[in-house]
């Protein structure tokens, strides 16, 4: 055991290490630009730099160096240095990439929105002369705010009624109906269960079994649609298979199938029928008190969702306006990554405003056929928001996840806990954050607006059915369905049930 005048010199050598490493390093940086949103850097870092870190990580691993015949931390430095050479190099190589690229992005007028596209693998340290690096990264595209005061809006408006409220339980209870297996042919609204096969060229691409599908009009698919699916399969019963050609999105993931036409099969194994209860039923299987107090719930769902319409009509005219003069590139990596997070926001918006999940499930399939094209303008919108927020000091408090993880926990029947947990888990915090700050940024943009009111056209998707299969084959390969008859239906801030 040493004594503490024994430590004191390594302390203040570790000290004095600690200061040195807070220096910047002497860089010298070029920067070219590519594109609107990608620059292409070139690092060169003088061999004096070098030197530095190599003497500051010896200075380190000195007290502690392991050298045969001498004690620990008493071996001759030239001996350590030479012993330890190569793994020293690593380490030296390690945080010279790590310190400079801080450095330039602290240093550059640009601002980062990935990370470098650099191999750290590749990069070599030599034993001679400057270190040099290269590497492309995305930034956000420079550019002069438009005009965001002043805009002239339209806004839809609606009162609903009684009749409103009568045909919105209608299509509720159709989802909270109790089913049974029934050997009949599939009429509409039954739902069939199959086992569902998509083909190209005679090769099996994707498929799933057990897959339930209410027999509505329209199918829509992750990755195609379906016009005539009522007529498909009216009249078949378990045992019965029917197939039929879909064109696959020209937004598919899978690029060789964009555009193509694949063949589906539906191998029906079960017809089912619902047995509609009454209001009444309804209410007491969500645990109401009353039929008055359900008919209440379904007016605020309906509330909520004109308030979903009016804010999306109103962001959409926005976002026009202020993207109409953004003519800068993107790139298509660029987009093809932010389109998940742009459908992430999606989602968890719909959520929030008292959408079902089947809803949800349409709207996700319809947004994902298109995702690329619709990810362009909505990124252009996005930096737009992001520079207002920063001009106007527009931020993200904690309330404000509080509020809106309180909704999505209403909408879900579910804690405010296991929701914020779910989010964090699925990396979702980031699309919550971003639809928080361009929803304050859009409040702002409306509080300086002018506004004309329009009639209310619901998005009505009642001839629809919409399931999560994807014809071209899924990134995971693992499609399933998202909900089973009788299981889907959700309603917003409804009661808290034993």
């Amino acid at each position: 055991m040493t004594n503490d005048l024994e430590n004191e010199p390594v302390n203040e050598q570790e000290a004095a290490v600690g200061l040195e490493e807070k220096q910047p390093i002497k860089l010298e940086v070029n920067v070219e630009t590519k594109s609107s949103c990608v620059r292409h850097v070139m690092v060169n870092i003088p061999r004096e730099e070098i030197d530095r870190y190599f003497s500051k990580q010896f200075d380190e691993l000195l007290p502690k160096a392991e050298v045969p015949g001498f004690r620990i931390g008493r071996a001759p430095r030239k001996l350590v240095e030479n012993k330890f050479r190569k793994q020293v190099a690593d380490q030296v190589k390690g945080s010279l990439l790590m310190d400079s690229l801080t450095q330039i992005s602290e240093e550059q007028e640009f601002s980062a929105i990935s990370e470098p596209d650099l191999d750290f693998e590749k990069v070599k340290l030599p034993d001679e002369g400057p270190l040099k690096y290269e590497f492309d990264i995305e930034v956000r595209p420079e550019f002069e705010l438009p005009n965001w005061k002043g805009m002239n809006l339209e806004r839809p408006e609606h009162e609903f009624t009684d009749d409103d409220i009568t045909e919105r339980l209608n299509h509720f209870s159709s989802q909270m109906a109790e089913y049974e297996t029934i050997d009949e042919g599939a009429k509409e609204n039954d739902h069939i269960v199959a086992n569902v096969t998509s083909t190209f060229d005679g090769e099996v691409i994707s498929s799933v079994e057990g897959i339930t599908i209410q027999v509505l009009q329209k199918l829509s698919l992750a990755d195609a649609e379906i016009d005539e699916f009522k007529k498909l399969v009216n009249g078949k019963k378990a045992g019965d298979s029917v197939s039929t050609t879909v064109t696959v999105s020209e937004f598919s993931e899978v690029e060789n199938l964009q555009g193509k036409e694949v063949e589906v099969e539906f191998a029906i194994t079960e017809v089912k029928r619902a047995s509609l209860g009454s209001e009444e039923e309804i209410a007491e299987k969500l645990g109401m008190e009353s039929v008055e107090q359900l008919r209440t719930v379904i007016g605020t769902s309906l509330e909520q969702k004109l308030q979903y319409a009016q804010r999306q009509s109103v962001r959409d005219q926005i976002c026009k306006l202020l993207t109409e003069s953004a003519d800068w590139e993107l790139p298509q990596d660029l987009l093809r990554r932010q389109s998940k997070r742009e459908m992430e926001r999606a989602v968890i918006e719909m959520r929030s405003s008292g959408f079902s999940e089947p809803e949800i499930q349409a709207q996700e399939n319809s947004l994902r056929r298109n995702a690329i094209q619709r990810t362009e303008t909505l990124l252009k919108e996005h930096f737009i928001l992001e520079k207002i927020a920063e001009e106007e000091e527009v931020e993200d408090l904690p309330g404000d996840y509080d509020l809106e993880i309180a909704k999505i926990a209403a909408q879900r029947n579910d804690s405010p806990r296991r929701v914020r947990a779910r989010l964090e888990r699925e990396g979702q915090m980031d699309s919550l954050r971003n639809m928080i700050i361009e929803d304050k940024v859009i409040s702002l943009i409306e509080e300086n607006a002018e506004f004309k009111a329009t009639k209310y056209k619901p998005d009505d998707q009642s001839d629809t059915t919409a399931i999560n299969f994807f014809v071209a084959g899924s990134p995971d390969n693992i499609p399933e369905a998202k909900y089973e008859p009788g299981e889907s239906a959700e309603l917003p801030n409804t009661v808290e049930r034993d």
